[in-house]
């Protein structure tokens, strides 16, 4: 334990360090001038400070003030040595930061059982501080465990979908990552513009429900077949809201908003303006923009430059004119995660599983026994509907 000593008088200071030697573990570091301790405040490391109340240039008080500009120095325990009584002194003193004082002459044995109970006292401070230390790296492992647990029922449950529409994984991936950049161009914290990108793939999670007859039709929906398809935002809602984890009850939130249009005529509830979540209104744009710019069995894709057009004209209307704003912000960012999904989607091992291994111990073997399984009931289902 470092204690401070500051004692102009000589006599004093010698006896004060070799009474601080004597206790176990305590070490003196010792200074007859006040001014050399301001000259060193800023490097100071002690853990309790003993000061004499009158002394040149700067008096206790004054050095107490001066120490306690450092953020270092404010939670250290303070003790004057004073041979003034009067009460206005030590009422001063204590206004100024000290916990105790002790009266000149210093009783040796008196200045030893004080200074032992401080060294109990700031000893006791560090272990609840290390404990308190403990506790918050136990909470943020723990809590960190929990995201990556719902991170992963995302990703199985989004997976889940892609048995009935191959190109729903890759598209539901590039959606959370256009979100997030379109968050971020929007100005929104960090950590929410990172929960978008985890929860926006779970937006199209409700087709899950849509018989394969509508989902997979190969041409232009019927209004019945059109009105049949939208209730997957409902049914996706329904499947996620319940969660008591936030992540999901985010993707809940963007499950039942992401078709909602900014002038009230988007479905399933007919929001307008601001009263559609913003997750919603940023997923929106991000959705569109990918799959207009994808192909479908019903569709070619269009060229980048026709959907940013698209998307501009529908500022005000369709899309939220501030979430518009930050997607041409965001554009350079899309475009760069769409390059680096088209050559990812060449190379020889990226198909429909892949976000399922990404991450993980899979054998090769396993890895290709689960992208034929999963080829097989594609086409399987496609034979169905045919």
């Amino acid at each position: 334990m470092r204690i401070l000593l500051v004692d102009d008088n000589k006599t004093n200071l010698s006896l004060l360090t070799k009474l601080v030697e004597k206790l176990p573990s305590c070490e003196a570091i010792a200074y007859s001038q006040p001014e050399h301790v301001l000259t060193l405040a800023d490097q100071l490391d002690f853990d309790i400070a003993i000061i004499d109340f009158q002394m040149p240039v700067y008096n206790g008080i004054e050095l107490v003030n001066e120490l306690l500009r450092f953020e270092r120095h404010r939670d250290k325990p303070i003790v004057f040595v004073t041979a003034d009584t009067d009460t206005a002194t030590r009422i001063a003193a204590l206004n100024a930061g000290a916990i105790d004082f002790l009266t000149k002459p210093v009783n040796p044995l008196e200045f030893q059982a004080r200074v032992r109970n401080l060294v109990a006292l700031v000893d006791a401070r560090k272990k609840l501080a290390d404990k308190a230390e403990w506790l918050r790296t136990e909470v943020d492992k723990a809590v960190s465990e929990l995201r990556a647990r719902e991170e992963e029922i995302i990703d199985r449950l989004t997976i889940a979908t892609s048995y009935k529409d191959f190109e729903t994984a890759r598209h539901t991936r590039r959606v959370g990552l256009y979100s997030e950049a379109i968050a971020k161009a929007y100005g929104i914290e960090p950590w929410l513009c990172s929960d978008i990108r985890r929860a926006s793939p779970m937006h199209d999670i409700g087709k899950v429900a849509i018989p394969d007859a509508v989902l997979l039709k190969n041409g232009k929906l019927t209004d019945e077949e059109f009105a049949v398809m939208q209730g997957h935002t409902v049914i996706g809602c329904d499947i996620l809201r319940e969660s008591k984890s936030a992540l999901l009850q985010l993707a809940a939130e963007i499950a039942s908003s992401h078709h909602e249009r900014w002038d009230g005529q988007g479905y399933p509830f007919g929001l307008a303006g601001e009263t559609i979540p913003i997750s919603g209104r940023i997923v929106a744009i991000a959705d569109n923009f990918d799959a207009l710019t994808t192909a479908r069995p019903y569709k070619d894709a269009w060229s980048v430059e026709r959907t940013v057009a698209h998307i501009r004209e529908r500022a005000g209307s369709q899309f939220d004119p501030k979430c518009v704003s930050a997607f041409n912000i965001a554009l350079p960012a899309l475009l760069a995660i769409m390059q680096t999904d088209g050559a990812s989607a060449e190379h020889e091992g990226c198909r429909l599983c892949d976000p399922i291994h990404a991450a993980c111990s899979q054998s090769s073997n396993a890895h290709k026994a689960c992208r034929s399984a999963i080829d097989r009931t594609r086409v399987q289902k496609m034979l169905q509907v045919a």
